[in-house]
């Protein structure tokens, strides 16, 4: 299932296949394909090439390990993300390595190596959806997060799916709505904020 963007202006068809699904097919996503988007997420950007990010990773091969993931969702994410192929957790590290000091781009960076891993993923027939519903404390207690790293968010990884029947009818919803963005207008500005570039 596809959802493609209707841009104003033509862009990567890359950028316009991306969005985030909530049905996933049963299909597992194998080791070799999530090396894959993770090398992709390695060659993001970075504030001083400090590469600030990480993930933890469970796949549904490993039914406990996924389990243990999937129960630090909230649970209006658990309702859709349990039918992923794959599930992630992006986690950043809050000083910089070399001198010590706060990395403020922390999140920014850690944002583009999973935007990285999204468009990898398009391209490769999936879908990544990252999702803020976490709970963050029990991601550092279960496993064992150490002090100055922060989790970020969560990603369910698969191959979107078009059968809903298996989702609340909400969620079903949510899957087929068309996609909006807000115009350039209202966020590119120009001169001061609140002026529009066009």
């Amino acid at each position: 299932m596809e959802k493609p963007a209707d841009t104003a202006f033509s862009v990567h068809e890359l950028i316009r296949r991306r969005w985030s699904p909530v049905g996933f097919d049963a299909r597992t996503v194998s080791t070799q394909t999530l090396l894959t988007l993770l090398e992709a997420a390695r060659w993001a950007p970075s504030s001083f090439n400090d590469q600030p990010w990480a993930f933890l990773v469970a796949t549904k091969e490993n039914e406990a390990e996924f389990r243990r993931m999937l129960d630090c969702l909230t649970p209006g994410n658990q309702l859709w993300a349990q039918h992923a192929g794959a599930l992630l957790i992006s986690l950043a590290r809050l000083h910089f390595a070399h001198n010590g000091q706060p990395n403020r781009h922390a999140m920014h960076d850690v944002g583009l190596a999973t935007e990285n891993l999204a468009l990898q993923a398009v391209a490769l027939g999936l879908q990544a959806h990252a999702m803020a519903g976490i709970d963050v404390e029990k991601i550092r207690s279960s496993y064992h997060v150490p002090e100055g790293w922060e989790p970020v968010a969560a990603i369910a990884v698969g191959y979107p799916s078009a059968e809903l029947a298996h989702l609340p009818e909400k969620l079903q919803q949510r899957q087929m709505r068309s996609r909006s963005r807000r115009a350039l207008s209202e966020f590119v500005f120009t001169g001061r904020f609140g002026e529009s570039l066009r």
